[in-house]
């Protein structure tokens, strides 16, 4: 997988879950994430760190958080806001 590495805004639980809130392109470029739909860990190396299910719009992606490290796949920027 190629990855993007990206800045962003998360929300931090009591119990220390984290949820991205925004998403910030390296070229300025920022996304508000709707909505996390699911959470996962590699079940057979799929990915490395956590996988999160997110709603940006009616676009339905993916972003992965290494410890304090985010990325994204290039396609990612593919995005439909409305």
């Amino acid at each position: 997988m190629n990855k993007k590495y990206v800045r962003v805004d998360v929300s931090v639980l009591t119990d220390g879950t984290q949820y991205p809130q925004r998403i910030y392109w390296p070229d300025g470029r920022s996304w508000n994430v709707d909505r996390v739909l699911h959470m996962a860990c590699p079940v057979q190396n799929e990915f490395e760190g956590i996988r999160y299910t997110i709603l940006i719009g009616s676009a339905e992606k993916y972003i992965y958080r290494v410890r304090s490290k985010w990325y994204v796949e290039p396609a990612f920027v593919e995005v439909d806001t409305s």
